[in-house]
């Protein structure tokens, strides 16, 4: 361990970091995720939480193994350099760090976004509708947004346990009002015949293809990304290895639970005069639980709305701008960012310079990205990369590393990093044609960073890199351009059929994942964990 994981600070206890878990993943994504899921899968949206939560969950088991190996500040940036090189391991890195910043902003928007439905006019024009939920914030929404970022960046300033005690009252907060409005909706104005209404007010018929869409785009994956959170803090939590997958799986468990209530009831609370005019895709709210509690004259829910409208996603906000700058500093003991990022504050113990980095960032997130819809579908998109590593890391571990403890074993390994990395390639594909084009481009435009450093150390054993990171660089260009020769049923050209490229997708992605296996190798950041300490 250097000199610098010794200022981190251990202080977060195991309930705590369930609970920064928890925090994490119930944020914006339940304010407006069923209402986007519905509007692209109808009725069908529950199933599309179900599927979701099972293949997070298979994936967040892969990283709860890696995170009690390597209780570090920023963990999930360094897995897959351990595993496979610098090469890997910075576009993994690269592209989680890119979600996890990026949710600062979108948090803030979110707020902004519930606000401009307040009952008065200067607040109305805080937000500009759009069909499809890709209504965007002018200027003075854009103000507000940017303020509340800088409140989230100051409250991590300081110290982590001023974060971890703010966090934990914020988060028990946020979990009652979800539950406390799908339980409302439900009593108060329930319509069951809107189960039996299509995606286009037609007779409900399941389309798979808008579930699995709607999985990959509508804010789902982006509402479960939370589970990183207690991995990233590893580094500060008491007996990582225990608090760690408790606080991972306890904390998908009951979001999965509440987001299921939240989507039964917005889809039961919509009035039916409403869904028979517009259809699931043509209903636009600002703010949608909000709007639905007035529809059925539950002002007093409105109210406790608009509040929590600031406080689910500032909860969320504050905790991202704390593991977004954790990320940084472990980017740094990668050897891809300078030597300043990856210093820590004497006193407080928290990496200033790299929330600074962070908070230029997030400006320009909000800035580029003006509504909520377009930045969690990007923020969703980068996501599923970052995801593709930990499976094949954690089994390649396994093999090149045996003797490293591990306080957390899973049973089955084999098949479930199997199953995470299928996964995640069939995410990659359903976010349909263009966007899954886009995310592979944000993730490409990174690499003139790690070939910098590269050139700086005379391109160092970067021949060995290489080999260690074929895999992944072929894989990207393949599922974007699996993703544009696609089923039209999502947006590709249509040169293979629905079913059958669902099928293909599959197989691809079963093979890389042998190939990043065999790519794997006993790396020199590996060899250093694996020593004992002197």
């Amino acid at each position: 361990m250097t000199g610098n994981d010794t200022a981190i600070r251990r202080e977060v206890g195991a309930f705590a970091l369930m609970l920064i878990g928890l925090g994490s993943i119930i944020g914006s994504g339940w304010l407006f995720g069923a209402w986007r899921a519905a509007g692209l899968a109808g009725p069908d949206a529950v199933w599309a939480w179900v599927i979701g939560a099972l293949i997070i969950s298979a994936i967040a088991l892969t990283y709860a193994e890696l995170g009690a190996m390597f209780p570090e500040s920023g963990g999930m940036v360094r897995y897959g350099q351990y595993s496979h090189g610098s090469l890997v391991g910075f576009i993994a890195a690269w592209a989680n760090w890119i979600a996890i910043v990026s949710v600062i902003p979108v948090e803030a928007e979110a707020s902004v976004q519930y606000m401009a439905s307040w009952p008065w006019e200067w607040t109305q024009a805080l937000y500009v509708a759009a069909p499809g939920g890709r209504g965007e914030l002018p200027p003075p929404g854009l103000a507000i947004a940017a303020a509340l970022v800088i409140v989230y960046f100051l409250i991590n300033f300081w110290s982590v346990k001023l974060f971890a005690r703010s966090n934990t009252a914020i988060t028990l907060f946020k979990l009652v009002v979800p539950a406390l409005t799908a339980l409302a909706l439900i009593a108060s104005g329930f319509h069951t015949d809107n189960f039996s209404v299509g995606i286009h007010a037609g007779p409900h018929i399941t389309d798979w293809s808008a579930v699995l869409t709607a999985v990959a785009i509508s804010g789902i994956v982006f509402s479960y990304n939370g589970f990183q959170s207690p991995v990233n803090m590893a580094g500060e939590a008491h007996n990582p290895g225990r608090s760690v997958p408790l606080a991972v799986i306890g904390a998908i468990a009951i979001a999965t639970v509440v987001y299921l209530l939240l989507q039964v009831a917005y889809i039961g609370a919509v009035p039916p005069d409403m869904l028979a005019k517009y259809g699931w895709h043509g209903i636009d709210f600002r703010s949608p639980f909000a709007q639905l509690a007035l529809i059925v004259n539950l002002q007093w829910l409105a109210v406790l709305l608009y509040a929590d409208a600031f406080i689910s996603p500032s909860g969320t906000g504050m905790t991202y701008t704390a593991t977004s700058a954790r990320m940084i500093y472990a980017m740094q003991k990668n050897g891809s960012m300078p030597a300043v990022f990856g210093t820590v504050h004497p006193r407080w113990g928290v990496p200033r310079a790299a929330m600074w980095l962070d908070l230029a960032v997030s400006f320009v997130f909000l800035f580029f990205f003006r509504g909520w819809g377009t930045l969690a579908a990007v923020i969703s998109g980068a996501t599923i990369i970052s995801y593709l590593v930990g499976p094949v890391s954690v089994a390649t571990l396994r093999r090149t590393a045996p003797e490293i403890a591990r306080p957390m074993r899973l049973p089955a390994l084999g098949v479930l990093s199997c199953l995470g990395f299928v996964f995640s390639t069939e995410l990659m594909y359903w976010a349909t044609w263009p966007l899954c084009g886009e995310i592979v481009l944000l993730v490409v435009v990174g690499l003139p960073i790690y070939f910098y450093y590269q050139a700086r150390g005379q391109w160092r054993d970067f021949r060995r890199q290489l080999r260690g990171a074929w895999w992944l660089v072929a894989y990207l260009p393949t599922i974007a351009g699996l993703s544009y020769i696609g089923s039209a049923k999502f947006h590709g050209l249509g040169w293979m059929t629905y079913g059958w490229d669902l099928i293909i997708v599959g197989i691809v992605g079963l093979a890389f994942y042998f190939w990043g296996l065999a790519s794997g190798w006993r790396t020199p950041d590996v060899e250093a964990a694996g020593m004992p300490p002197r």
